[in-house]
């Protein structure tokens, strides 16, 4: 009984203490960001140089609400088949048969008929040793008038883009899985007439990702075995994407994030999330198409403006409903031009079948981002054990 009451006792002292812990780490990093807004308020003048902007950057959109509540923050959690956006090397500890489906309005403050639709489908492949997944976005960007130089309307058409993006990932050791992605991108901003290639895009890109996931991994008294892990991804390398006869450069990014189980017990379970990323695209007017290439531009493009700082938590009941709650950051493109906001969302989960929601709170005032709800739901067959050859008690009988 003494016993007994002394190891609760110690896992409570622990559980206080890196509680603590968390709570001075966040008075710190809030105290950081703070700093840095108020020398952004002050103008912009000793900013580093903007890096330009990039075509198709609907690539950067999280696909699904769960990460969309807690600030736009996944890349270290990746734990479920959306993976294939925010790392795809989480893909590598999931052995479950999954299918998901994501869907918003995108900026419906403007009533233009904005929308991206996305689904995407996984499992793992014996013969492989590893996860596979696709996933096919759609990003509609409605039906605009063609005219001619005096204003005459001479047809109607339909603007969209879309991307297919194919995922395979890896274990190599029992904490460490490497993935990537490969995907096909087309964007249609114009319609299609007698020049070369109208006003359609096509290219090609890839991603190259790792996450540590530590069975034991201990920060001072604090254990954080099979709690906590570290996830590295670099996206979008690619050919710049041309439209006639101009080109633009891919979203080329690299995103680190972390994740951390702070309470898991019978009914509850709490998780924090951090990501870092950074636009690696770089201006030059001095070269032919005013941009370095996407190879280059990975390790010249780190004195840019362009980054992104996102966190939140979350909070599950009984693993049945989910609370979130986050916040994303990134500096201005021009002079009180600032993109942060506050995120919220709520997860259900019946059974195989999780539903999220995640709503946009804006800090400015007419944000054409306010309002708006994203929805994503997937579908987790459970059937990991079967694909990894494993016998389950059903089987046996």
């Amino acid at each position: 009984m003494f016993l007994e009451l002394s190891m609760d006792t110690l896992a409570m002292y622990h559980t206080m203490r890196f509680v603590a812990l968390m709570k001075q780490a966040l008075t710190v990093l809030i105290g950081v960001c703070c700093t840095w807004v108020y020398a952004i308020a002050q103008g912009t003048s000793n900013l580093p140089p903007l890096g330009g902007q990039p075509a198709v950057p609907f690539m950067l959109i999280g696909p699904d609400s769960r990460a969309n509540g807690m600030g736009d923050a996944n890349t270290g959690m990746a734990e479920d088949l959306h993976a294939i956006h925010w790392n795809p090397s989480g893909l590598a500890f999931q052995y479950d048969r999954q299918i998901s489906l994501a869907f918003s309005r995108w900026l419906p403050q403007f009533n233009a008929d904005l929308y991206y639709a996305r689904g995407a489908y996984g499992q793992y492949v014996p013969a492989l040793q590893s996860t596979v997944a696709v996933d096919f976005l759609l990003f509609n960007l409605g039906q605009f008038i063609r005219t001619d130089i005096q204003g005459r309307e001479l047809g109607r058409f339909n603007s969209f883009e879309f991307a297919i993006s194919a995922a395979i990932a890896t274990q190599i050791t029992d904490d460490i899985g490497i993935g990537g992605a490969v995907k096909y991108i087309q964007s249609n901003l114009g319609a299609t007439t007698d020049n070369v290639g109208g006003g359609v895009g096509q290219t090609a890109a890839l991603d190259i990702s790792a996450m540590w996931k530590p069975l034991k991994f201990k920060v001072a008294d604090l254990d954080l075995g099979d709690r906590f892990s570290l996830g590295v991804n670099l996206k979008n390398m690619g050919p710049a994407i041309t439209y006639n006869q101009f080109a633009d450069p891919l979203p080329v990014q690299a995103r680190i994030g972390m994740a951390a189980t702070l309470v898991r017990d019978e009914f509850n379970e709490l998780n924090a999330v951090f990501d870092y990323a950074k636009q690696l695209v770089q201006r030059d007017s001095t070269i032919e198409g005013g941009f370095v290439q996407a190879i280059p531009a990975v390790f010249t493009a780190w004195g840019t403006r362009e980054f992104e700082i996102a966190g939140g938590v979350e909070y599950w009941y009984d693993k049945t409903v989910a609370l979130r709650g986050g916040y994303y950051f990134e500096p201005p493109r021009v002079r009180d031009a600032i993109r942060n906001y506050f995120t919220v969302g709520v997860g259900v989960r019946f059974d195989i079948v999780q539903g999220d929601f995640s709503y946009i709170i804006p800090v400015q005032v007419n944000n054409p981002l306010a309002n708006t709800l994203r929805f994503s739901l997937i579908v987790n067959f459970r059937d990991g054990k079967q694909l990894l050859g494993i016998k389950t008690n059903t089987q046996q009988r």
